[in-house]
């Protein structure tokens, strides 16, 4: 590929990206969309209701004596008496007593009210109202009929218990017994002074109770609280004769660990023997913390761990989900920095998970990730005082936290909740965990500037590599000088017929003069593991997260000097809306390293040298909506390198390398095992054209 076919692919790309952002509408327009779309769902959806509404009319629903009087029981039996003596209904919109032969109360219908007694009388002066009426009133009363004993409890107050210490934070709501929000407090979200994993609007779960013919969840229940200490509390179920089911919260002084036990008494008669197992189901919408949204979009998703098996987790860049019967310990739901885990003490049996990517221009895309979902079955017994017991890890990515966690919550099975940290496949996490995070976490011991920290990291892993780099500069000096004589190898050998011969002299060639082509690609090779490591490490380095260094005022998120609204396809979903400076200054250091690599090359490709110039121009692209940490990282590898290559020129004469070629020329070669094998290749080609020689003459004596 020439530079004329570059410059005019180059062209061509430039002009079709004009014309779409040209062609693109503008934010008003888009928004004008939207609000079209919207107002013509809204009448499209009134117009369904009048509809539904009209066809109601001619049919007026109505109840039979019979109806009233299973409704007179059902309140006389799940109802709760008040202060006359009334047994009263009081839920789902439905307010109904019976005292004596009456029945009495309120259906609100959001829109309208109905009194109990008129929606009975079978006598209706808007039919519509009265049958949405008597709809939910039968609602409301089959409800009650099916939770039975826990009937009771589908009314009540709904209060909240808050946990706290240091660390964490968590609300207990009485409607569902379940943690509906948890706070991390020594922690900050880029819009919010505290990071908040979850509220009661975006997080749910809830235990499911079957007997033979029924199924009672948790969620639908009020629970009474029972304060235990500062730091424990019980959600109890009272079912009556004795029957008590309730979950047990209790948070640690300085932990982000919050035990959750499942108690209960005398409840035999409420859940058959029969029944071994319990559901549980959890669903959560995953909050947005971060600035930097691309990345923790990228890192948010559903994680689990296998029992005395790997983790796994579903797709993090698309809609997935799945559906198996195997045995695990934990699920977490995560993102970027923070994750809520759930661990049992037992097992999950089998699972169905989903995770569900919210779409870009969407009313939920701004502030949230991604919805997720996770139903399993918990091993069950009526007659045990506690029959399941779990425990929640709501808190930060650290490492040195989750490995404190692997190590001491169950030590008789490694957790392996540092799998939460996307550090890279096996040799680049080998490389993160056991050199670059020891080494990061040590200097952070003594140094509160992050910035400083990645100085010094970058400095000793060069400092690693310098003997690597010295010997690859020698390597490239021997090659620059060996240039000609390998020309005049290649031109005295031309042709696909003597390639063995080209071979086997140009490797003697290297021989004499200690050099080799490879021995430059050995600074590389370690090189690219390192490099591969730091790419994963710097986005999940929490360390990193609200740490400011010079212009950047978070080193986790990119450090934007110029911003703009307009939207360009293609470019904007991976660029982004800025130009991070970070970024820029790595780019314009990529291309001034690139220009003395190839000044220190023997290669003669015009058209390589153009696509080595091309190749930051396109990190540029890729890297400018990534962290400022990992795009100041890469400038100051790519700096020290070029200072290196220069001092090395220093150090390095070429007389020098001369002398030392032509010295060791002198001393005596033994063949190398490479040397042997093209030697004895070339030996094979010989005989062989010898031996066809030989055929070609005596078939032309023949003739």
């Amino acid at each position: 590929m020439d530079k004329n076919t570059i410059v005019g692919m180059l062209l061509m790309a430039a002009v079709i990206f004009g014309f779409m952002w040209l062609q693109q509408p503008s934010e008003e327009e888009l928004a004008a969309r939207r609000r079209q779309a919207e107002s013509q769902r809204i009448e499209a959806e009134k117009k369904a209701q009048e509809e539904q509404e009209m066809r109601m009319l001619g049919n007026v629903d109505t109840i039979s004596s019979s109806e009233v009087n299973l409704l007179r029981a059902a309140i006389m039996q799940y109802g709760v008496a008040d202060s006359n003596g009334a047994m009263t209904l009081n839920g789902d919109g439905v307010n109904v007593s019976v005292n004596g032969d009456n029945l009495t109360g309120i259906i609100s219908l959001g829109d309208a009210e109905v009194r109990v007694e008129d929606a009975l009388s079978n006598t209706a002066s808007n039919p519509v109202v009265h049958n949405r009426a008597l709809a939910k009133l039968r609602t409301a009363v089959n409800r009650y009929v099916k939770n039975g004993v826990f009937a009771k409890c589908l009314t009540g107050k709904d209060s909240t218990v808050v946990l706290q210490n240091d660390s964490l934070k968590v609300a207990i709501s009485s409607k569902g017994g379940m943690i509906t929000s948890a706070t991390l407090k020594k922690y900050k979200a880029y819009n919010a002074p505290e990071v908040e994993l979850f509220d009661a609007e975006t997080n749910s779960y809830s235990f499911g109770l079957n007997t033979n013919s029924q199924h009672f969840d948790t969620k639908d229940f009020y629970f009474t609280p029972v304060a235990l200490s500062d730091t424990s509390v019980l959600m109890q179920l009272d079912l009556g004769n004795g029957s008590k089911w309730g979950i047990k919260y209790t948070l640690a002084s300085d932990s982000y660990i919050v035990d959750m036990a499942v108690v209960q008494e005398n409840m035999q008669g409420v859940i058959p023997s029969n029944i071994p197992t319990m559901d549980f189901s959890w669903t959560q919408r995953i909050n947005r913390h971060e600035e930097g949204k691309m990345f923790e979009e990228q890192n948010s998703g559903v994680y689990y761990k296998f029992l005395g098996g790997d983790v796994d987790y579903l797709s993090e860049t698309s809609k997935d989900k799945e559906d198996f019967r195997d045995k695990f310990k934990w699920v977490s739901f995560k993102n970027q920095f923070f994750s809520s885990v759930l661990i049992a003490d037992k097992n999950f049996t089998g699972a169905k998970m989903s995770s569900i990517p919210f779409e870009k221009g969407t009313s939920l895309y701004k502030d949230y990730l991604k919805d997720v979902s996770f139903i399993s079955e918990i091993d069950y017994s009526a007659a045990d005082a506690q029959p399941a017991s779990f425990k929640f890890f709501f808190g930060p990515n650290l490492y040195e936290l989750l490995e404190h966690y692997d190590d001491t919550l169950y030590p008789d099975e490694d957790l392996e909740l540092t799998r939460l940290l996307p550090l890279g496949w096996s040799l680049f996490r080998w490389i993160n965990e056991y050199f670059v995070i020891p080494v990061f976490d040590f200097l952070s011991k003594y140094i509160s500037n992050a910035g400083v920290v990645i100085l010094l990291l970058t400095l000793i892993i060069k400092l690693v590599l310098a003997p690597f780099q010295f010997k690859s500069y020698i390597s490239q000096a021997k090659m620059r000088i060996l240039a000609p004589d390998i020309k005049a190898i290649n031109e005295k050998y031309p042709g696909q017929e003597n390639a063995m011969v080209r071979s086997q002299k140009t490797m003697e060639l290297y021989s004499r003069a200690g050099a080799s082509p490879m021995s430059g690609c050995l600074p590389m090779l370690l090189m690219m593991p390192l490099l591969f490591a730091m790419f994963k490490f710097f986005p999940s380095c929490i360390q990193l997260r609200g740490e400011s260094f010079l212009w950047a005022h978070d080193l986790s998120a990119p450090d934007a000097i110029v911003t703009w609204t307009t939207h360009i396809p293609f470019i904007t979903d991976y660029f982004g809306n800025h130009i991070s400076l970070f970024c820029l200054l790595m780019t314009i250091t990529n291309i001034a390293y690139t220009k003395v690599t190839m000044a220190s090359s023997s290669s003669q490709m015009p058209g390589m040298k153009w696509m080595m110039y091309l190749m930051p121009l396109m990190f540029l692209i890729f890297f400018n909506n990534y962290a400022a940490g990992l795009s100041y990282y890469y400038f100051l590898s790519l700096l020290i390198t070029i200072i290196e290559a220069y001092v090395c020129r220093l150090f390095v004469k070429e007389d020098k390398v001369r002398a030392m070629m032509a010295e060791k020329a002198k001393q005596p070669k033994k063949k190398g095992w490479w040397a042997q094998k093209l030697e004895e290749a070339q030996r094979q080609q010989k005989a062989m054209m010898e031996e066809q020689a030989r055929r070609n003459r005596n078939g032309k004596g023949r003739r």
